[in-house]
């Protein structure tokens, strides 16, 4: 039995907000909105999805809603926090015109409080540490990025109810997270067992109205953490699918699923890892100022790999093939582990329902399946 575990009465949950709320956080979290959970501000429990479940397959996403008192009883949603710190647009400087018809540079500095982020999936745990490693853990650093980034809490939420498209424990990023939050939650029917990861978690857990986890608590998580994970029939051939890749670049069922594909990007849309973007200049009417701003991109975009009067993937199959090859295989080199965290988002959101881990398998000579 453990003695750093915390329970937190459901009756209870409100003082964790009204605390981060005190603290000075300007609080986000889950929340029902067209048909699907994002996350957007937060200012009252009453917001979060109470008694909601999800049922997601191939190419299908729906919400279905019980009695149950439970908040987090779902997978994951289209959004995960990557907005948050990667934005999807945002100026990074502007240009003005002086009157004797000189240019000046003046950069646009983003406005950022303190952000607490309330219900954040394991996988995207996993991801965040994937885009630290590419904003800020390069030779350049992003500021931007930075900047949200140190004014960011993170409140976890351990997975108890996988969906079928999930298989981040094959990915070894789920459904418990362990790394990467200021505190995590595991929850029961009658409330929250509660970990502090670092001091400013231990700093909040002791400002809220908790007492020790019993034996049975703990025990009641540990089951339906390991039941999450044996629940999950998907997963990818291997952690390291570099050389099984790229010895198959001319593999047919490269072109087979092309065949399918409709190239609309969805797949990199609700991706937790994916960073692409493109850069581009918008000119005020007068022509006196222009202001440049970066937003996100797609590998699927037809002027991605435009280059000097030649685009390199002119495709859908070498689309798709770069996604694939750089996303399991060659992320390895530059960030050091795949670049997927087994959240399902690219396998549910995907309009036709190509599913990644099917595709890897047969591309790796794993699999049969023939579409």
């Amino acid at each position: 039995m453990r003695e750093d575990l915390s329970f937190l009465a459901r009756d209870n949950f409100p003082t964790l907000l009204t605390t981060l709320q005190e603290a000075g956080y300007h609080t986000v979290g889950p929340q029902l909105r067209d048909g699907a959970i994002v996350f957007d501000t937060l200012n009252s429990v009453d917001q979060l999805p109470k008694g909601i479940h999800d049922q997601q397959a191939p190419g299908s996403y729906r919400l279905e809603k019980s009695d149950s008192p439970r908040l987090f009883a779902w997978a994951n949603g289209p959004q995960a926090i990557k907005p948050y710190l990667f934005t999807p647009r945002e100026v990074l400087w502007r240009s003005q015109r002086s009157k004797t018809g000189e240019l000046n540079f003046s950069t646009v500095e983003p406005e950022v409080k303190p952000t607490a982020i309330i219900g954040v999936r394991p996988c995207d745990i996993a991801a965040l540490y994937l885009q630290d490693k590419h904003f800020l853990q390069q030779e350049k650093v992003d500021p931007y990025y930075k900047k949200r980034r140190e004014q960011l809490l993170l409140i976890a939420v351990n997975c108890t109810h996988p969906t079928n498209t999930c298989f981040c424990a094959s990915t070894g990023d789920g459904p418990q997270a362990h790394y990467g939050f200021d505190i995590v939650l595991t929850e029961l029917d009658d409330g929250f067992l509660l970990e502090a990861h670092n001091q400013r978690g231990g700093a909040l857990l002791e400002k809220l109205p908790v007492q020790p986890a019993t034996e049975a608590q703990q025990q009641h998580a540990e089951h339906a953490l390991t039941h999450a994970a044996e629940q999950q029939t998907r997963q990818l051939p291997g952690q390291n699918l570099n050389d099984a890749l790229f010895k198959n670049l001319q593999h047919p069922q490269w072109q087979k699923i092309a065949d399918r594909c409709l190239g609309c990007g969805n797949c990199t849309a609700v991706c937790p890892t994916c960073f692409c973007h493109s850069e581009g200049e918008l000119a005020a009417l007068d022509g006196q100022s222009s202001e440049h701003h970066r937003e996100w991109d797609s590998c699927f975009s037809p002027g991605h790999s435009y280059i000097h009067g030649i685009t390199i993937r002119p495709d859908t199959r070498t689309k798709y093939r770069q996604w694939m090859t750089h996303k399991l295989g060659g992320w390895h080199a530059q960030y050091g582990r795949s670049g997927c965290v087994g959240c399902g988002r690219c396998i549910s959101w995907c309009p036709v329902g190509i599913d990644l881990t099917a595709e890897a398998a047969i591309i790796c000579g794993e699999g049969d399946k023939d579409e």
